[in-house]
Parts: C-alpha cells; structure tokens; sequence
C-alpha cells in the first residue's frame, strides 16, 4: 500500500481524478474497457465533477456502484442521486454503461443475487463500502454483492471482498482530521477493522493532511 499526503480535499480530489482519467485511457487503449466502481461521499463527489472535464474516450469506461442505500430512486441518501449529479450529468457516458445496484427491487436478495459484475472511502468506524463493523455481510465469500443490516438508518447494498479484491487498483480517498486514527489502522494492515480486511498489493491511498496528521 502507498501512501500520498496533499493539503487538502480538493487536492485529493483532484490527484483521484488525474490518476483514474489516466487509467482510464490505458485500459480503453489496451482492452477497450475501463471498469470503475466508485463510493459515496463528498471528497469522490468532487472528484467525479472533476472526472467530468477530463477528455475521456467514454464510450469505453463502465461505471459500477460500490455501495448504495435502499431508498427511493432521487432520493437524497442515495449515493446514485449524487453520482448523477456530479458526473454524470456532465460526461458523455452512454446510458447502458451505467451500472446502478438494484436497490429499488420488491425483491432486493433475489436483485442482489442477479448484479454481478474501485474508488474506496473509509469510515470513522473502519468501514469502507458499506462492510460495517459487526454486520454478517463481512464474511460472505460466496458472492460478489450483498445486502446489508440497517446502518445509520437505512440497509446498503455493497460490493463484498471477493470483488474488491479483484480490483487491478484500489484507491482510497480519506479526508478528514476524523479519520485519522482509522487511516493509521488502514495502513497497518489491521484486519480488525473491515478497512483492513480489503488488499493492499494494489491500493494507493490519497489522503489530506488533516487525515495524516502523526503517521
């Protein structure tokens, strides 16, 4: 695992957005096919909006959801409304190329079971996606997503370790003086978080200063 210190979150934001447009034509270039999967929250907001300006052959790129809340389609909670909004609404990215987790299903273990197929975020509570502390979603092997217990409210739909593990690259965004003792724990390697439960061959970690604060 690497780490990369930048003042602040929109520099974060803005490093993320260099490195995975950079990505991106690589692989578009090699395979025709780029395959992004991206979290919540706002420093990614702010780089998707970034991501939006740069010139992309997008017709290549996949986007895929990490994690989602089960709440209605619009619905402010859900981190689709926000993808949206800050990139989508911007960037050329052909409709059918947008993968969004079937959260609206009547049927969401039968919807988590069908979505099969990354930008990582981590928590003040160790979690990232939505593998929270203590939830059984933690050592499910057998599929690629799954559906959550409630957190903060309301259940997720996440992506598991097996997928994430399968990442050619993982990138942690962390901002936040909030995060700093976790981000410590993350580079550690400590499995008792579920942050450090995630590979670390391939991760690349951008964090402020505010969140590396004493490493």
């Amino acid at each position: 695992m690497t780490l990369e210190v930048f003042a602040d979150g929109d520099s974060v934001a803005q490093q993320a957005a260099s490195l995975i447009a950079a990505d991106a034509r690589v692989a578009i270039g090699a395979r025709g096919l780029f395959t992004l999967a991206v979290s919540g929250g706002h420093t990614p907001w702010i780089m998707l909006r970034l991501l939006a300006n740069e010139n992309l052959p997008w017709e290549g790129l996949h986007l895929y959801q990490v994690d989602e809340r089960v709440a209605p389609l619009g619905d402010p909670d859900r981190n689709l409304t926000h993808l949206r909004e800050s990139l989508l609404q911007f960037a050329p990215i052909p409709p059918e190329n947008v993968h969004a987790m079937p959260v609206e299903s009547s049927d969401l273990e039968r919807a988590a079971a069908q979505y099969d197929l990354t930008l990582q975020g981590l928590g003040p509570d160790g979690h990232t996606a939505s593998l929270v502390p203590g939830d059984p979603v933690l050592v499910i092997t057998n599929a690629d997503v799954a559906l959550t217990g409630v957190y903060q409210g309301r259940r997720r739909m996440t992506l598991t370790y097996p997928v994430l593990n399968r990442a050619r690259r993982v990138l942690w965004v962390v901002t936040g003086r909030e995060k700093a003792q976790m981000l410590q724990r993350l580079l550690d390697g400590d499995q008792s978080i579920p942050a450090g439960r995630v590979g670390q061959e391939q991760a690349l970690v951008f964090a402020d200063r505010a969140a590396a604060q004493g490493l």
